[in-house]
């Protein structure tokens, strides 16, 4: 189930914008302010943040930057400011759409979905297929050679990332930040462990990973082929 952060100190409407989201299938959590919202980001990661400009403390841009310093998690800007200027801001601090108020319900949700989309590659039934892995996201499993593989919540979480990265090195950070939350005071060492136990359920040896591998300085790689 995706999930979404709204931060909009309209309660009334962010209100309104969760039960619908929700309605269609999505995980919503609500911030009134940017400090409440690093709080949330600490703790969880999300699949996408909706986040309003004016803000009580650090603005919708001040939150924005804060968080594209540690994440790359989609941000779609949803305010009634609606300047040129306003947009570019918006987008030269990280934020990947702007959806300028009034805006319909159906149209949030056709622009969350497209971007969701892109940069997740989420589509059909969130089936992601890489060398003897399958790993179904609605159904929250992930097989190996047709024979399911029980997961915690944060080595599945650890293992669709990578996967859906297929060739790309992530550093730990990157991992802490998508995985344990943004602001989280989490040790980068708690991404080591983590792969070692994901290494033992899914790795033939685990010591000399096929597949979910070290990049020596650099971070992690998923390789859906044999090791050369």
């Amino acid at each position: 189930m995706p999930s979404i952060l709204i931060v909009d100190d309209d309660a009334d409407l962010s209100a309104i914008v969760a039960r619908y989201l929700e309605s269609e299938g999505f995980a919503v959590e609500r911030a009134a302010s940017a400090e409440e919202a690093y709080d949330v980001l600490a703790t969880r990661a999300f699949d996408l943040v909706l986040l309003d400009i004016n803000l009580p403390g650090d603005d919708g841009f001040a939150a924005c930057a804060a968080l594209r310093r540690a994440s790359d998690v989609p941000i779609v800007f949803a305010s009634a400011r609606t300047s040129e200027t306003d947009r570019i801001v918006g987008l030269d601090t990280g934020g990947d759409d702007y959806l300028p108020k009034p805006y319909s319900l159906r149209e949030l949700l056709a622009h969350v979905k497209a971007l969701l989309r892109r940069s997740q590659g989420r589509a059909g039934a969130g089936l992601l297929a890489a060398g003897p892995f399958v790993l179904d996201e609605a159904a929250g499993t992930l097989t190996r050679d047709g024979r399911a593989v029980g997961l915690s919540p944060k080595e599945f979480a650890l293992a669709r990332f990578l996967m859906a990265r297929e060739g790309e090195v992530v550093s730990k950070e990157r991992l802490l930040a998508e995985v344990w939350g943004a602001f989280s005071d989490v040790e980068p060492q708690t991404v080591s462990v983590h792969m070692s136990w994901l290494r033992a359920k899914l790795e033939d040896d685990p010591a000399h990973p096929a597949h979910f591998k070290t990049v020596r300085g650099r971070g992690y790689r998923f390789d859906a082929g044999c090791a050369s």
